[in-house]
């Protein structure tokens, strides 16, 4: 089996890499790659992302992996990131970026002036552990409580255009979608690969996974 971490030069990729050859168990190929034509032939296919999604985005163009990702999506199991999971949506309100358009909806900034339960300022970007609740089954979710801490940082979300796309929420202060997925897609704004065992067991899910649901 070959899993192929694409590399568009906008990702944490090499923390990404060591968490998913930490929990390859099956002895997968696991690689980095900027070639579109090895993304298409690999097996399974991780989407990191990191920084701003206008430079994420013309970074993906320029590398001519944009039209790799979408074919991918059609068939293989595969698993996007943060701006990788942001990417996946049709538009940003950071820098008014047009997305792939794979997920109906919006990416937008988190309000300004938000306050938690006792009235304190809420700092954006949201940065640090969150408890995230599964609002869907998955097989991703093998092995993970509901509830469990995951690692963010952020200052936009996922707004999905229908419900039917969440498959977990988290809180800041009000519930947000920080899971979407569809079919053989599952995306998460948080970063699995900094959110230690829950982060490893969700990768280690994703490496056992026949992409249906």
């Amino acid at each position: 089996m070959k899993v192929a971490i694409i590399d568009y030069g906008m990702g944490n990729l090499h923390s990404v890499l060591k968490s998913v050859q930490a929990v390859n168990d099956a002895g997968a190929e696991v690689f980095l790659t900027s070639d579109p034509d090895q993304v298409v032939r690999a097996d399974k296919v991780v989407f990191p992302g990191q920084g701003a999604m206008p430079d994420c985005m013309r970074e993906l163009h320029a590398h001519g992996l944009a039209e790799a990702v979408l074919e991918t999506t059609r068939s293989k199991p595969f698993f996007g990131i943060c701006v990788g999971a942001q990417l996946l949506f049709e538009h940003s309100e950071e820098g008014d970026t047009q997305g792939l358009g794979l997920f109906a909806g919006d990416v937008v900034r988190f309000a300004p002036g938000l306050t938690d339960a006792a009235g304190e300022r809420l700092k954006v970007p949201h940065m640090g552990w969150n408890r995230v609740f599964q609002t869907r089954p998955h097989p991703l979710f093998a092995g993970i409580e509901d509830g469990e801490r995951f690692y963010f940082v952020h200052s936009y979300r996922f707004a999905p255009a229908t419900g039917a796309l969440t498959l977990g929420e988290s809180e800041y202060p009000d519930r947000f979608a920080c899971i979407v997925g569809r079919d053989n897609i599952f995306a998460t704004q948080f970063h699995t690969e900094k959110s230690h065992r829950a982060g490893l067991q969700m990768m280690k899910n994703f490496l056992a996974w026949d992409g249906s649901v």
